[in-house]
């Protein structure tokens, strides 16, 4: 985090985690036919916190669905964690998400009908934990994020910030390689979203991790280690260092 004094990864010596080459995604068909995506190139490195900016509607959600494997698109390469997508069977793709990548979702995608702590244990039991153990890690999260009295209620009892934090405790919950993010802080207060973006910034350094994050949100700049601007489904600019700099100081 530049803020902090951390130097932004950068020299080439980090590995690749995310490589999208020329990839196009389109939706609607005929007069209605929409490119969110036009040959977009991507990268991304292990130990980076990458936040992508620009406008409403320049494709930086739908760059991560097709790095998640959630959508399909219709041209290009794309390379997560070492493994090329292109060509996999979906069940592969599912499969390889539910081990591999944790996500925050701007609308929080909570079970209303589960617990936090429950709600917190599912990454765990689809990768095979038992409850006991997948609870008592969900417990420690919610400690985490500030929300340690709350396990045992349900999402509609909280607040929205308050289930943003749920949400982004149930990602970091099976310590996924590659943590996806949507707007993470929109919900929150100031203090509340430098806590979770300290959480975030702690995961990315983690050996052998990558948190990208999509963000209209200029207070999460000083985090980042490199920060990708899209525009009209492109990528515009790459920024690092001293061009980091000035797009933090231009936007405090």
């Amino acid at each position: 985090m530049i803020a902090d004094g951390i130097p932004a990864s950068g020299t080439g010596t980090l590995k690749t985690a995310v490589r999208v080459r020329g990839v196009t995604k389109t939706f609607g068909v005929g007069d209605s036919r929409t490119v969110a995506l036009k040959a977009a190139d991507f990268e991304t490195r292990e130990g980076e916190l990458h936040l992508v900016v620009g406008p409403s509607g320049c494709g930086k959600t739908t760059l991560l669905s097709v790095v998640a494997g959630t959508l399909e698109w219709e041209a290009g390469e794309i390379e997560v964690l070492g493994t090329r997508l292109n060509g996999l069977k979906k069940s592969a793709i599912t499969a390889f998400r539910g081990r591999h990548i944790g996500f925050i979702f701007q609308q929080f995608n909570l079970i209303p009908t589960l617990t936090c702590i429950e709600n917190v244990s599912v990454p765990l039991l689809l990768n095979g934990v038992h409850r006991r153990p997948a609870e008592a890690k969900a417990a420690e999260l919610l400690s985490r994020v500030g929300l340690g009295d709350k396990g045992a209620k349900r999402p509609t009892e909280l607040s929205g910030g308050q289930q943003q934090r749920v949400a982004i405790a149930r990602a970091l919950s099976h310590e996924p390689r590659l943590i996806i993010c949507d707007e993470p802080t929109s919900a929150l207060d100031r203090e509340t979203g430098h806590h979770i973006m300290d959480l975030l910034s702690t995961a990315a350094r983690a050996p052998g991790r990558c948190v990208i994050i999509v963000t209209h949100d200029p207070r999460t700049y000083g985090y980042a280690d490199r920060i990708t601007e899209m525009e009209d489904g492109r990528v515009r600019r790459v920024m690092e260092g001293g061009d980091l700099r000035q797009f933090i100081e231009a936007h405090s």
